[in-house]
């Protein structure tokens, strides 16, 4: 069905306010932002009451590394995810995608780096071969790293995404970024005004992209754990780190997907070519079998470190499907140590924060009433997230809520 009223008041739910539970706490929604939160609400005559006992309310769900493709926004919006950060797509697509989100609230919104800078024949340009991707430029050294920035900001690019990766990982050598483009590329993106993130798959190439001064890291590396050395960079430059652990896991040979597409929650909020890409594996045998146990123990050290942590899945990638990734992406940061309030914080206020939008990623009084209310307490058990009832952008629904709740006037 069309979207339905921006306004309405949930009652009984708990609430995960972004970075806390709080038990029993009514939220009222007025004109598709959230009015009050707690106390003893009024609202409006007439306004849908929505039955929240026995389940919880969240913060839309932001997917802090994904690729965008037609038809992936509405459905990851389906399982949850309101907000997706893509992390390199045609700059033509990912701004009609966004144009599209500002005008229709049944898909999801999105920010783009749009073109990532990478080497001439750099990775992914193999996909450019396989017409899996059209051609992109690309940057032939330092003195063309403000040109390429600018081409990108002209664009419409929310941030920018370099690419250090020389095909080692994935078992297919390539040329990559230099130390000193890195450099010339992070000065350019910070005087444009861009976040700069880093892919890489190699603890060098980690390495390289903190002392150049990148605020991120778009993968956690696979190729050993991490160093001390590696966990106090990171601390001393102050950089997030997106894990991405679904995706690595599917690089490791980890078939993970097929739980995701025949979930009893998830399963049918996807399409067949969605369950397709879940199955699909990377090509080849794994070149580090143990990468996502590598990964798993960097985010046990950095949590621990405090380095700032953001749940992305590389949406897009074998492996991996829009919206219902990120519910395995939470179970697997939980596996690594992280509470489950602080696995949902890395998918909901940390990106929001560290992306430049304040105005979503927590549940408050002014904020966009991007919601989502799921069955049962991920408070004990992050998979309950899984179990969507209902999924509120900008205040509306993308369809009735679920037959257990109960919907009435007040």
């Amino acid at each position: 069905m069309g979207p339905v009223s921006g306004s309405f008041l949930v009652e009984g739910a708990t609430v995960f306010d972004g970075e806390r539970f709080h038990p029993a706490t009514p939220v009222l929604v007025l004109d598709g932002r959230i009015a009050a939160v707690g106390g003893r609400p009024a609202p409006p005559a007439g306004t849908p009451v929505v039955d929240g006992r026995g389940a919880t309310l969240l913060p839309g769900l932001v997917d802090a590394h994904t690729h965008v493709s037609p038809g992936a926004l509405e459905t990851a919006l389906r399982c949850g995810v309101t907000t997706e950060l893509d992390m390199f797509a045609d700059p033509e697509l990912a701004g009609s995608l966004r144009r599209r989100a500002a005008a229709d609230p049944r898909t999801a919104d999105v920010r783009s780096a749009g073109t990532g800078a990478t080497a001439p024949g750099g990775h992914p340009s193999r996909l450019v071969d396989r017409g899996l991707l059209a051609p992109f430029p690309t940057v032939h050294g330092p003195g063309a790293a403000e040109a390429f920035v600018a081409a990108r900001a002209a664009e419409g690019s929310d941030h920018l995404k370099l690419v250090l990766e020389d095909g080692t990982v994935p078992g297919h050598p390539c040329p990559t970024l230099d130390a000193d483009t890195v450099r010339a590329l992070v000065r350019a993106g910070h005087a444009h005004g861009l976040l700069v993130v880093a892919h890489v798959l190699t603890q060098a190439h980690a390495l390289l992209a903190v002392d150049a001064g990148v605020d991120g890291l778009a993968h956690l590396f696979v190729d050993q754990p991490p160093s001390a050395r590696f966990v106090e960079a990171a601390v001393r430059h102050g950089v997030f780190v997106v894990p991405t652990l679904t995706s690595l896991a599917a690089r490791a040979g980890h078939r993970r997907g097929h739980a995701l597409g025949t979930d009893p929650d998830l399963g049918p909020r996807l399409d067949p070519r969605d369950r397709a890409l879940l199955e699909a594996g990377f090509p080849g045998p794994p070149a580090v079998p143990d990468g996502l146990a590598h990964a798993m123990a960097g985010v046990t050290r950095l949590a621990a470190a405090g380095v700032p942590l953001l749940a992305g899945t590389d949406a897009g990638s074998p492996g991996t499907a829009h919206g219902a990734s990120l519910h395995d992406e939470l179970a697997l940061l939980v596996r690594s140590g992280l509470s489950p309030a602080a696995a949902l914080t890395a998918a909901t206020r940390a990106p929001a924060a560290v992306f430049g939008l304040p105005d979503r990623g927590r549940i408050a009084p002014g904020l966009r009433a991007d919601l989502v209310l799921v069955r049962g307490e991920p408070e004990r058990d992050v998979t309950r997230t899984r179990a969507v009832e209902v999924v509120w952008r900008g205040g509306h629904a993308l369809g009735p809520p679920g037959p257990t709740r109960g919907t009435t006037a007040r």
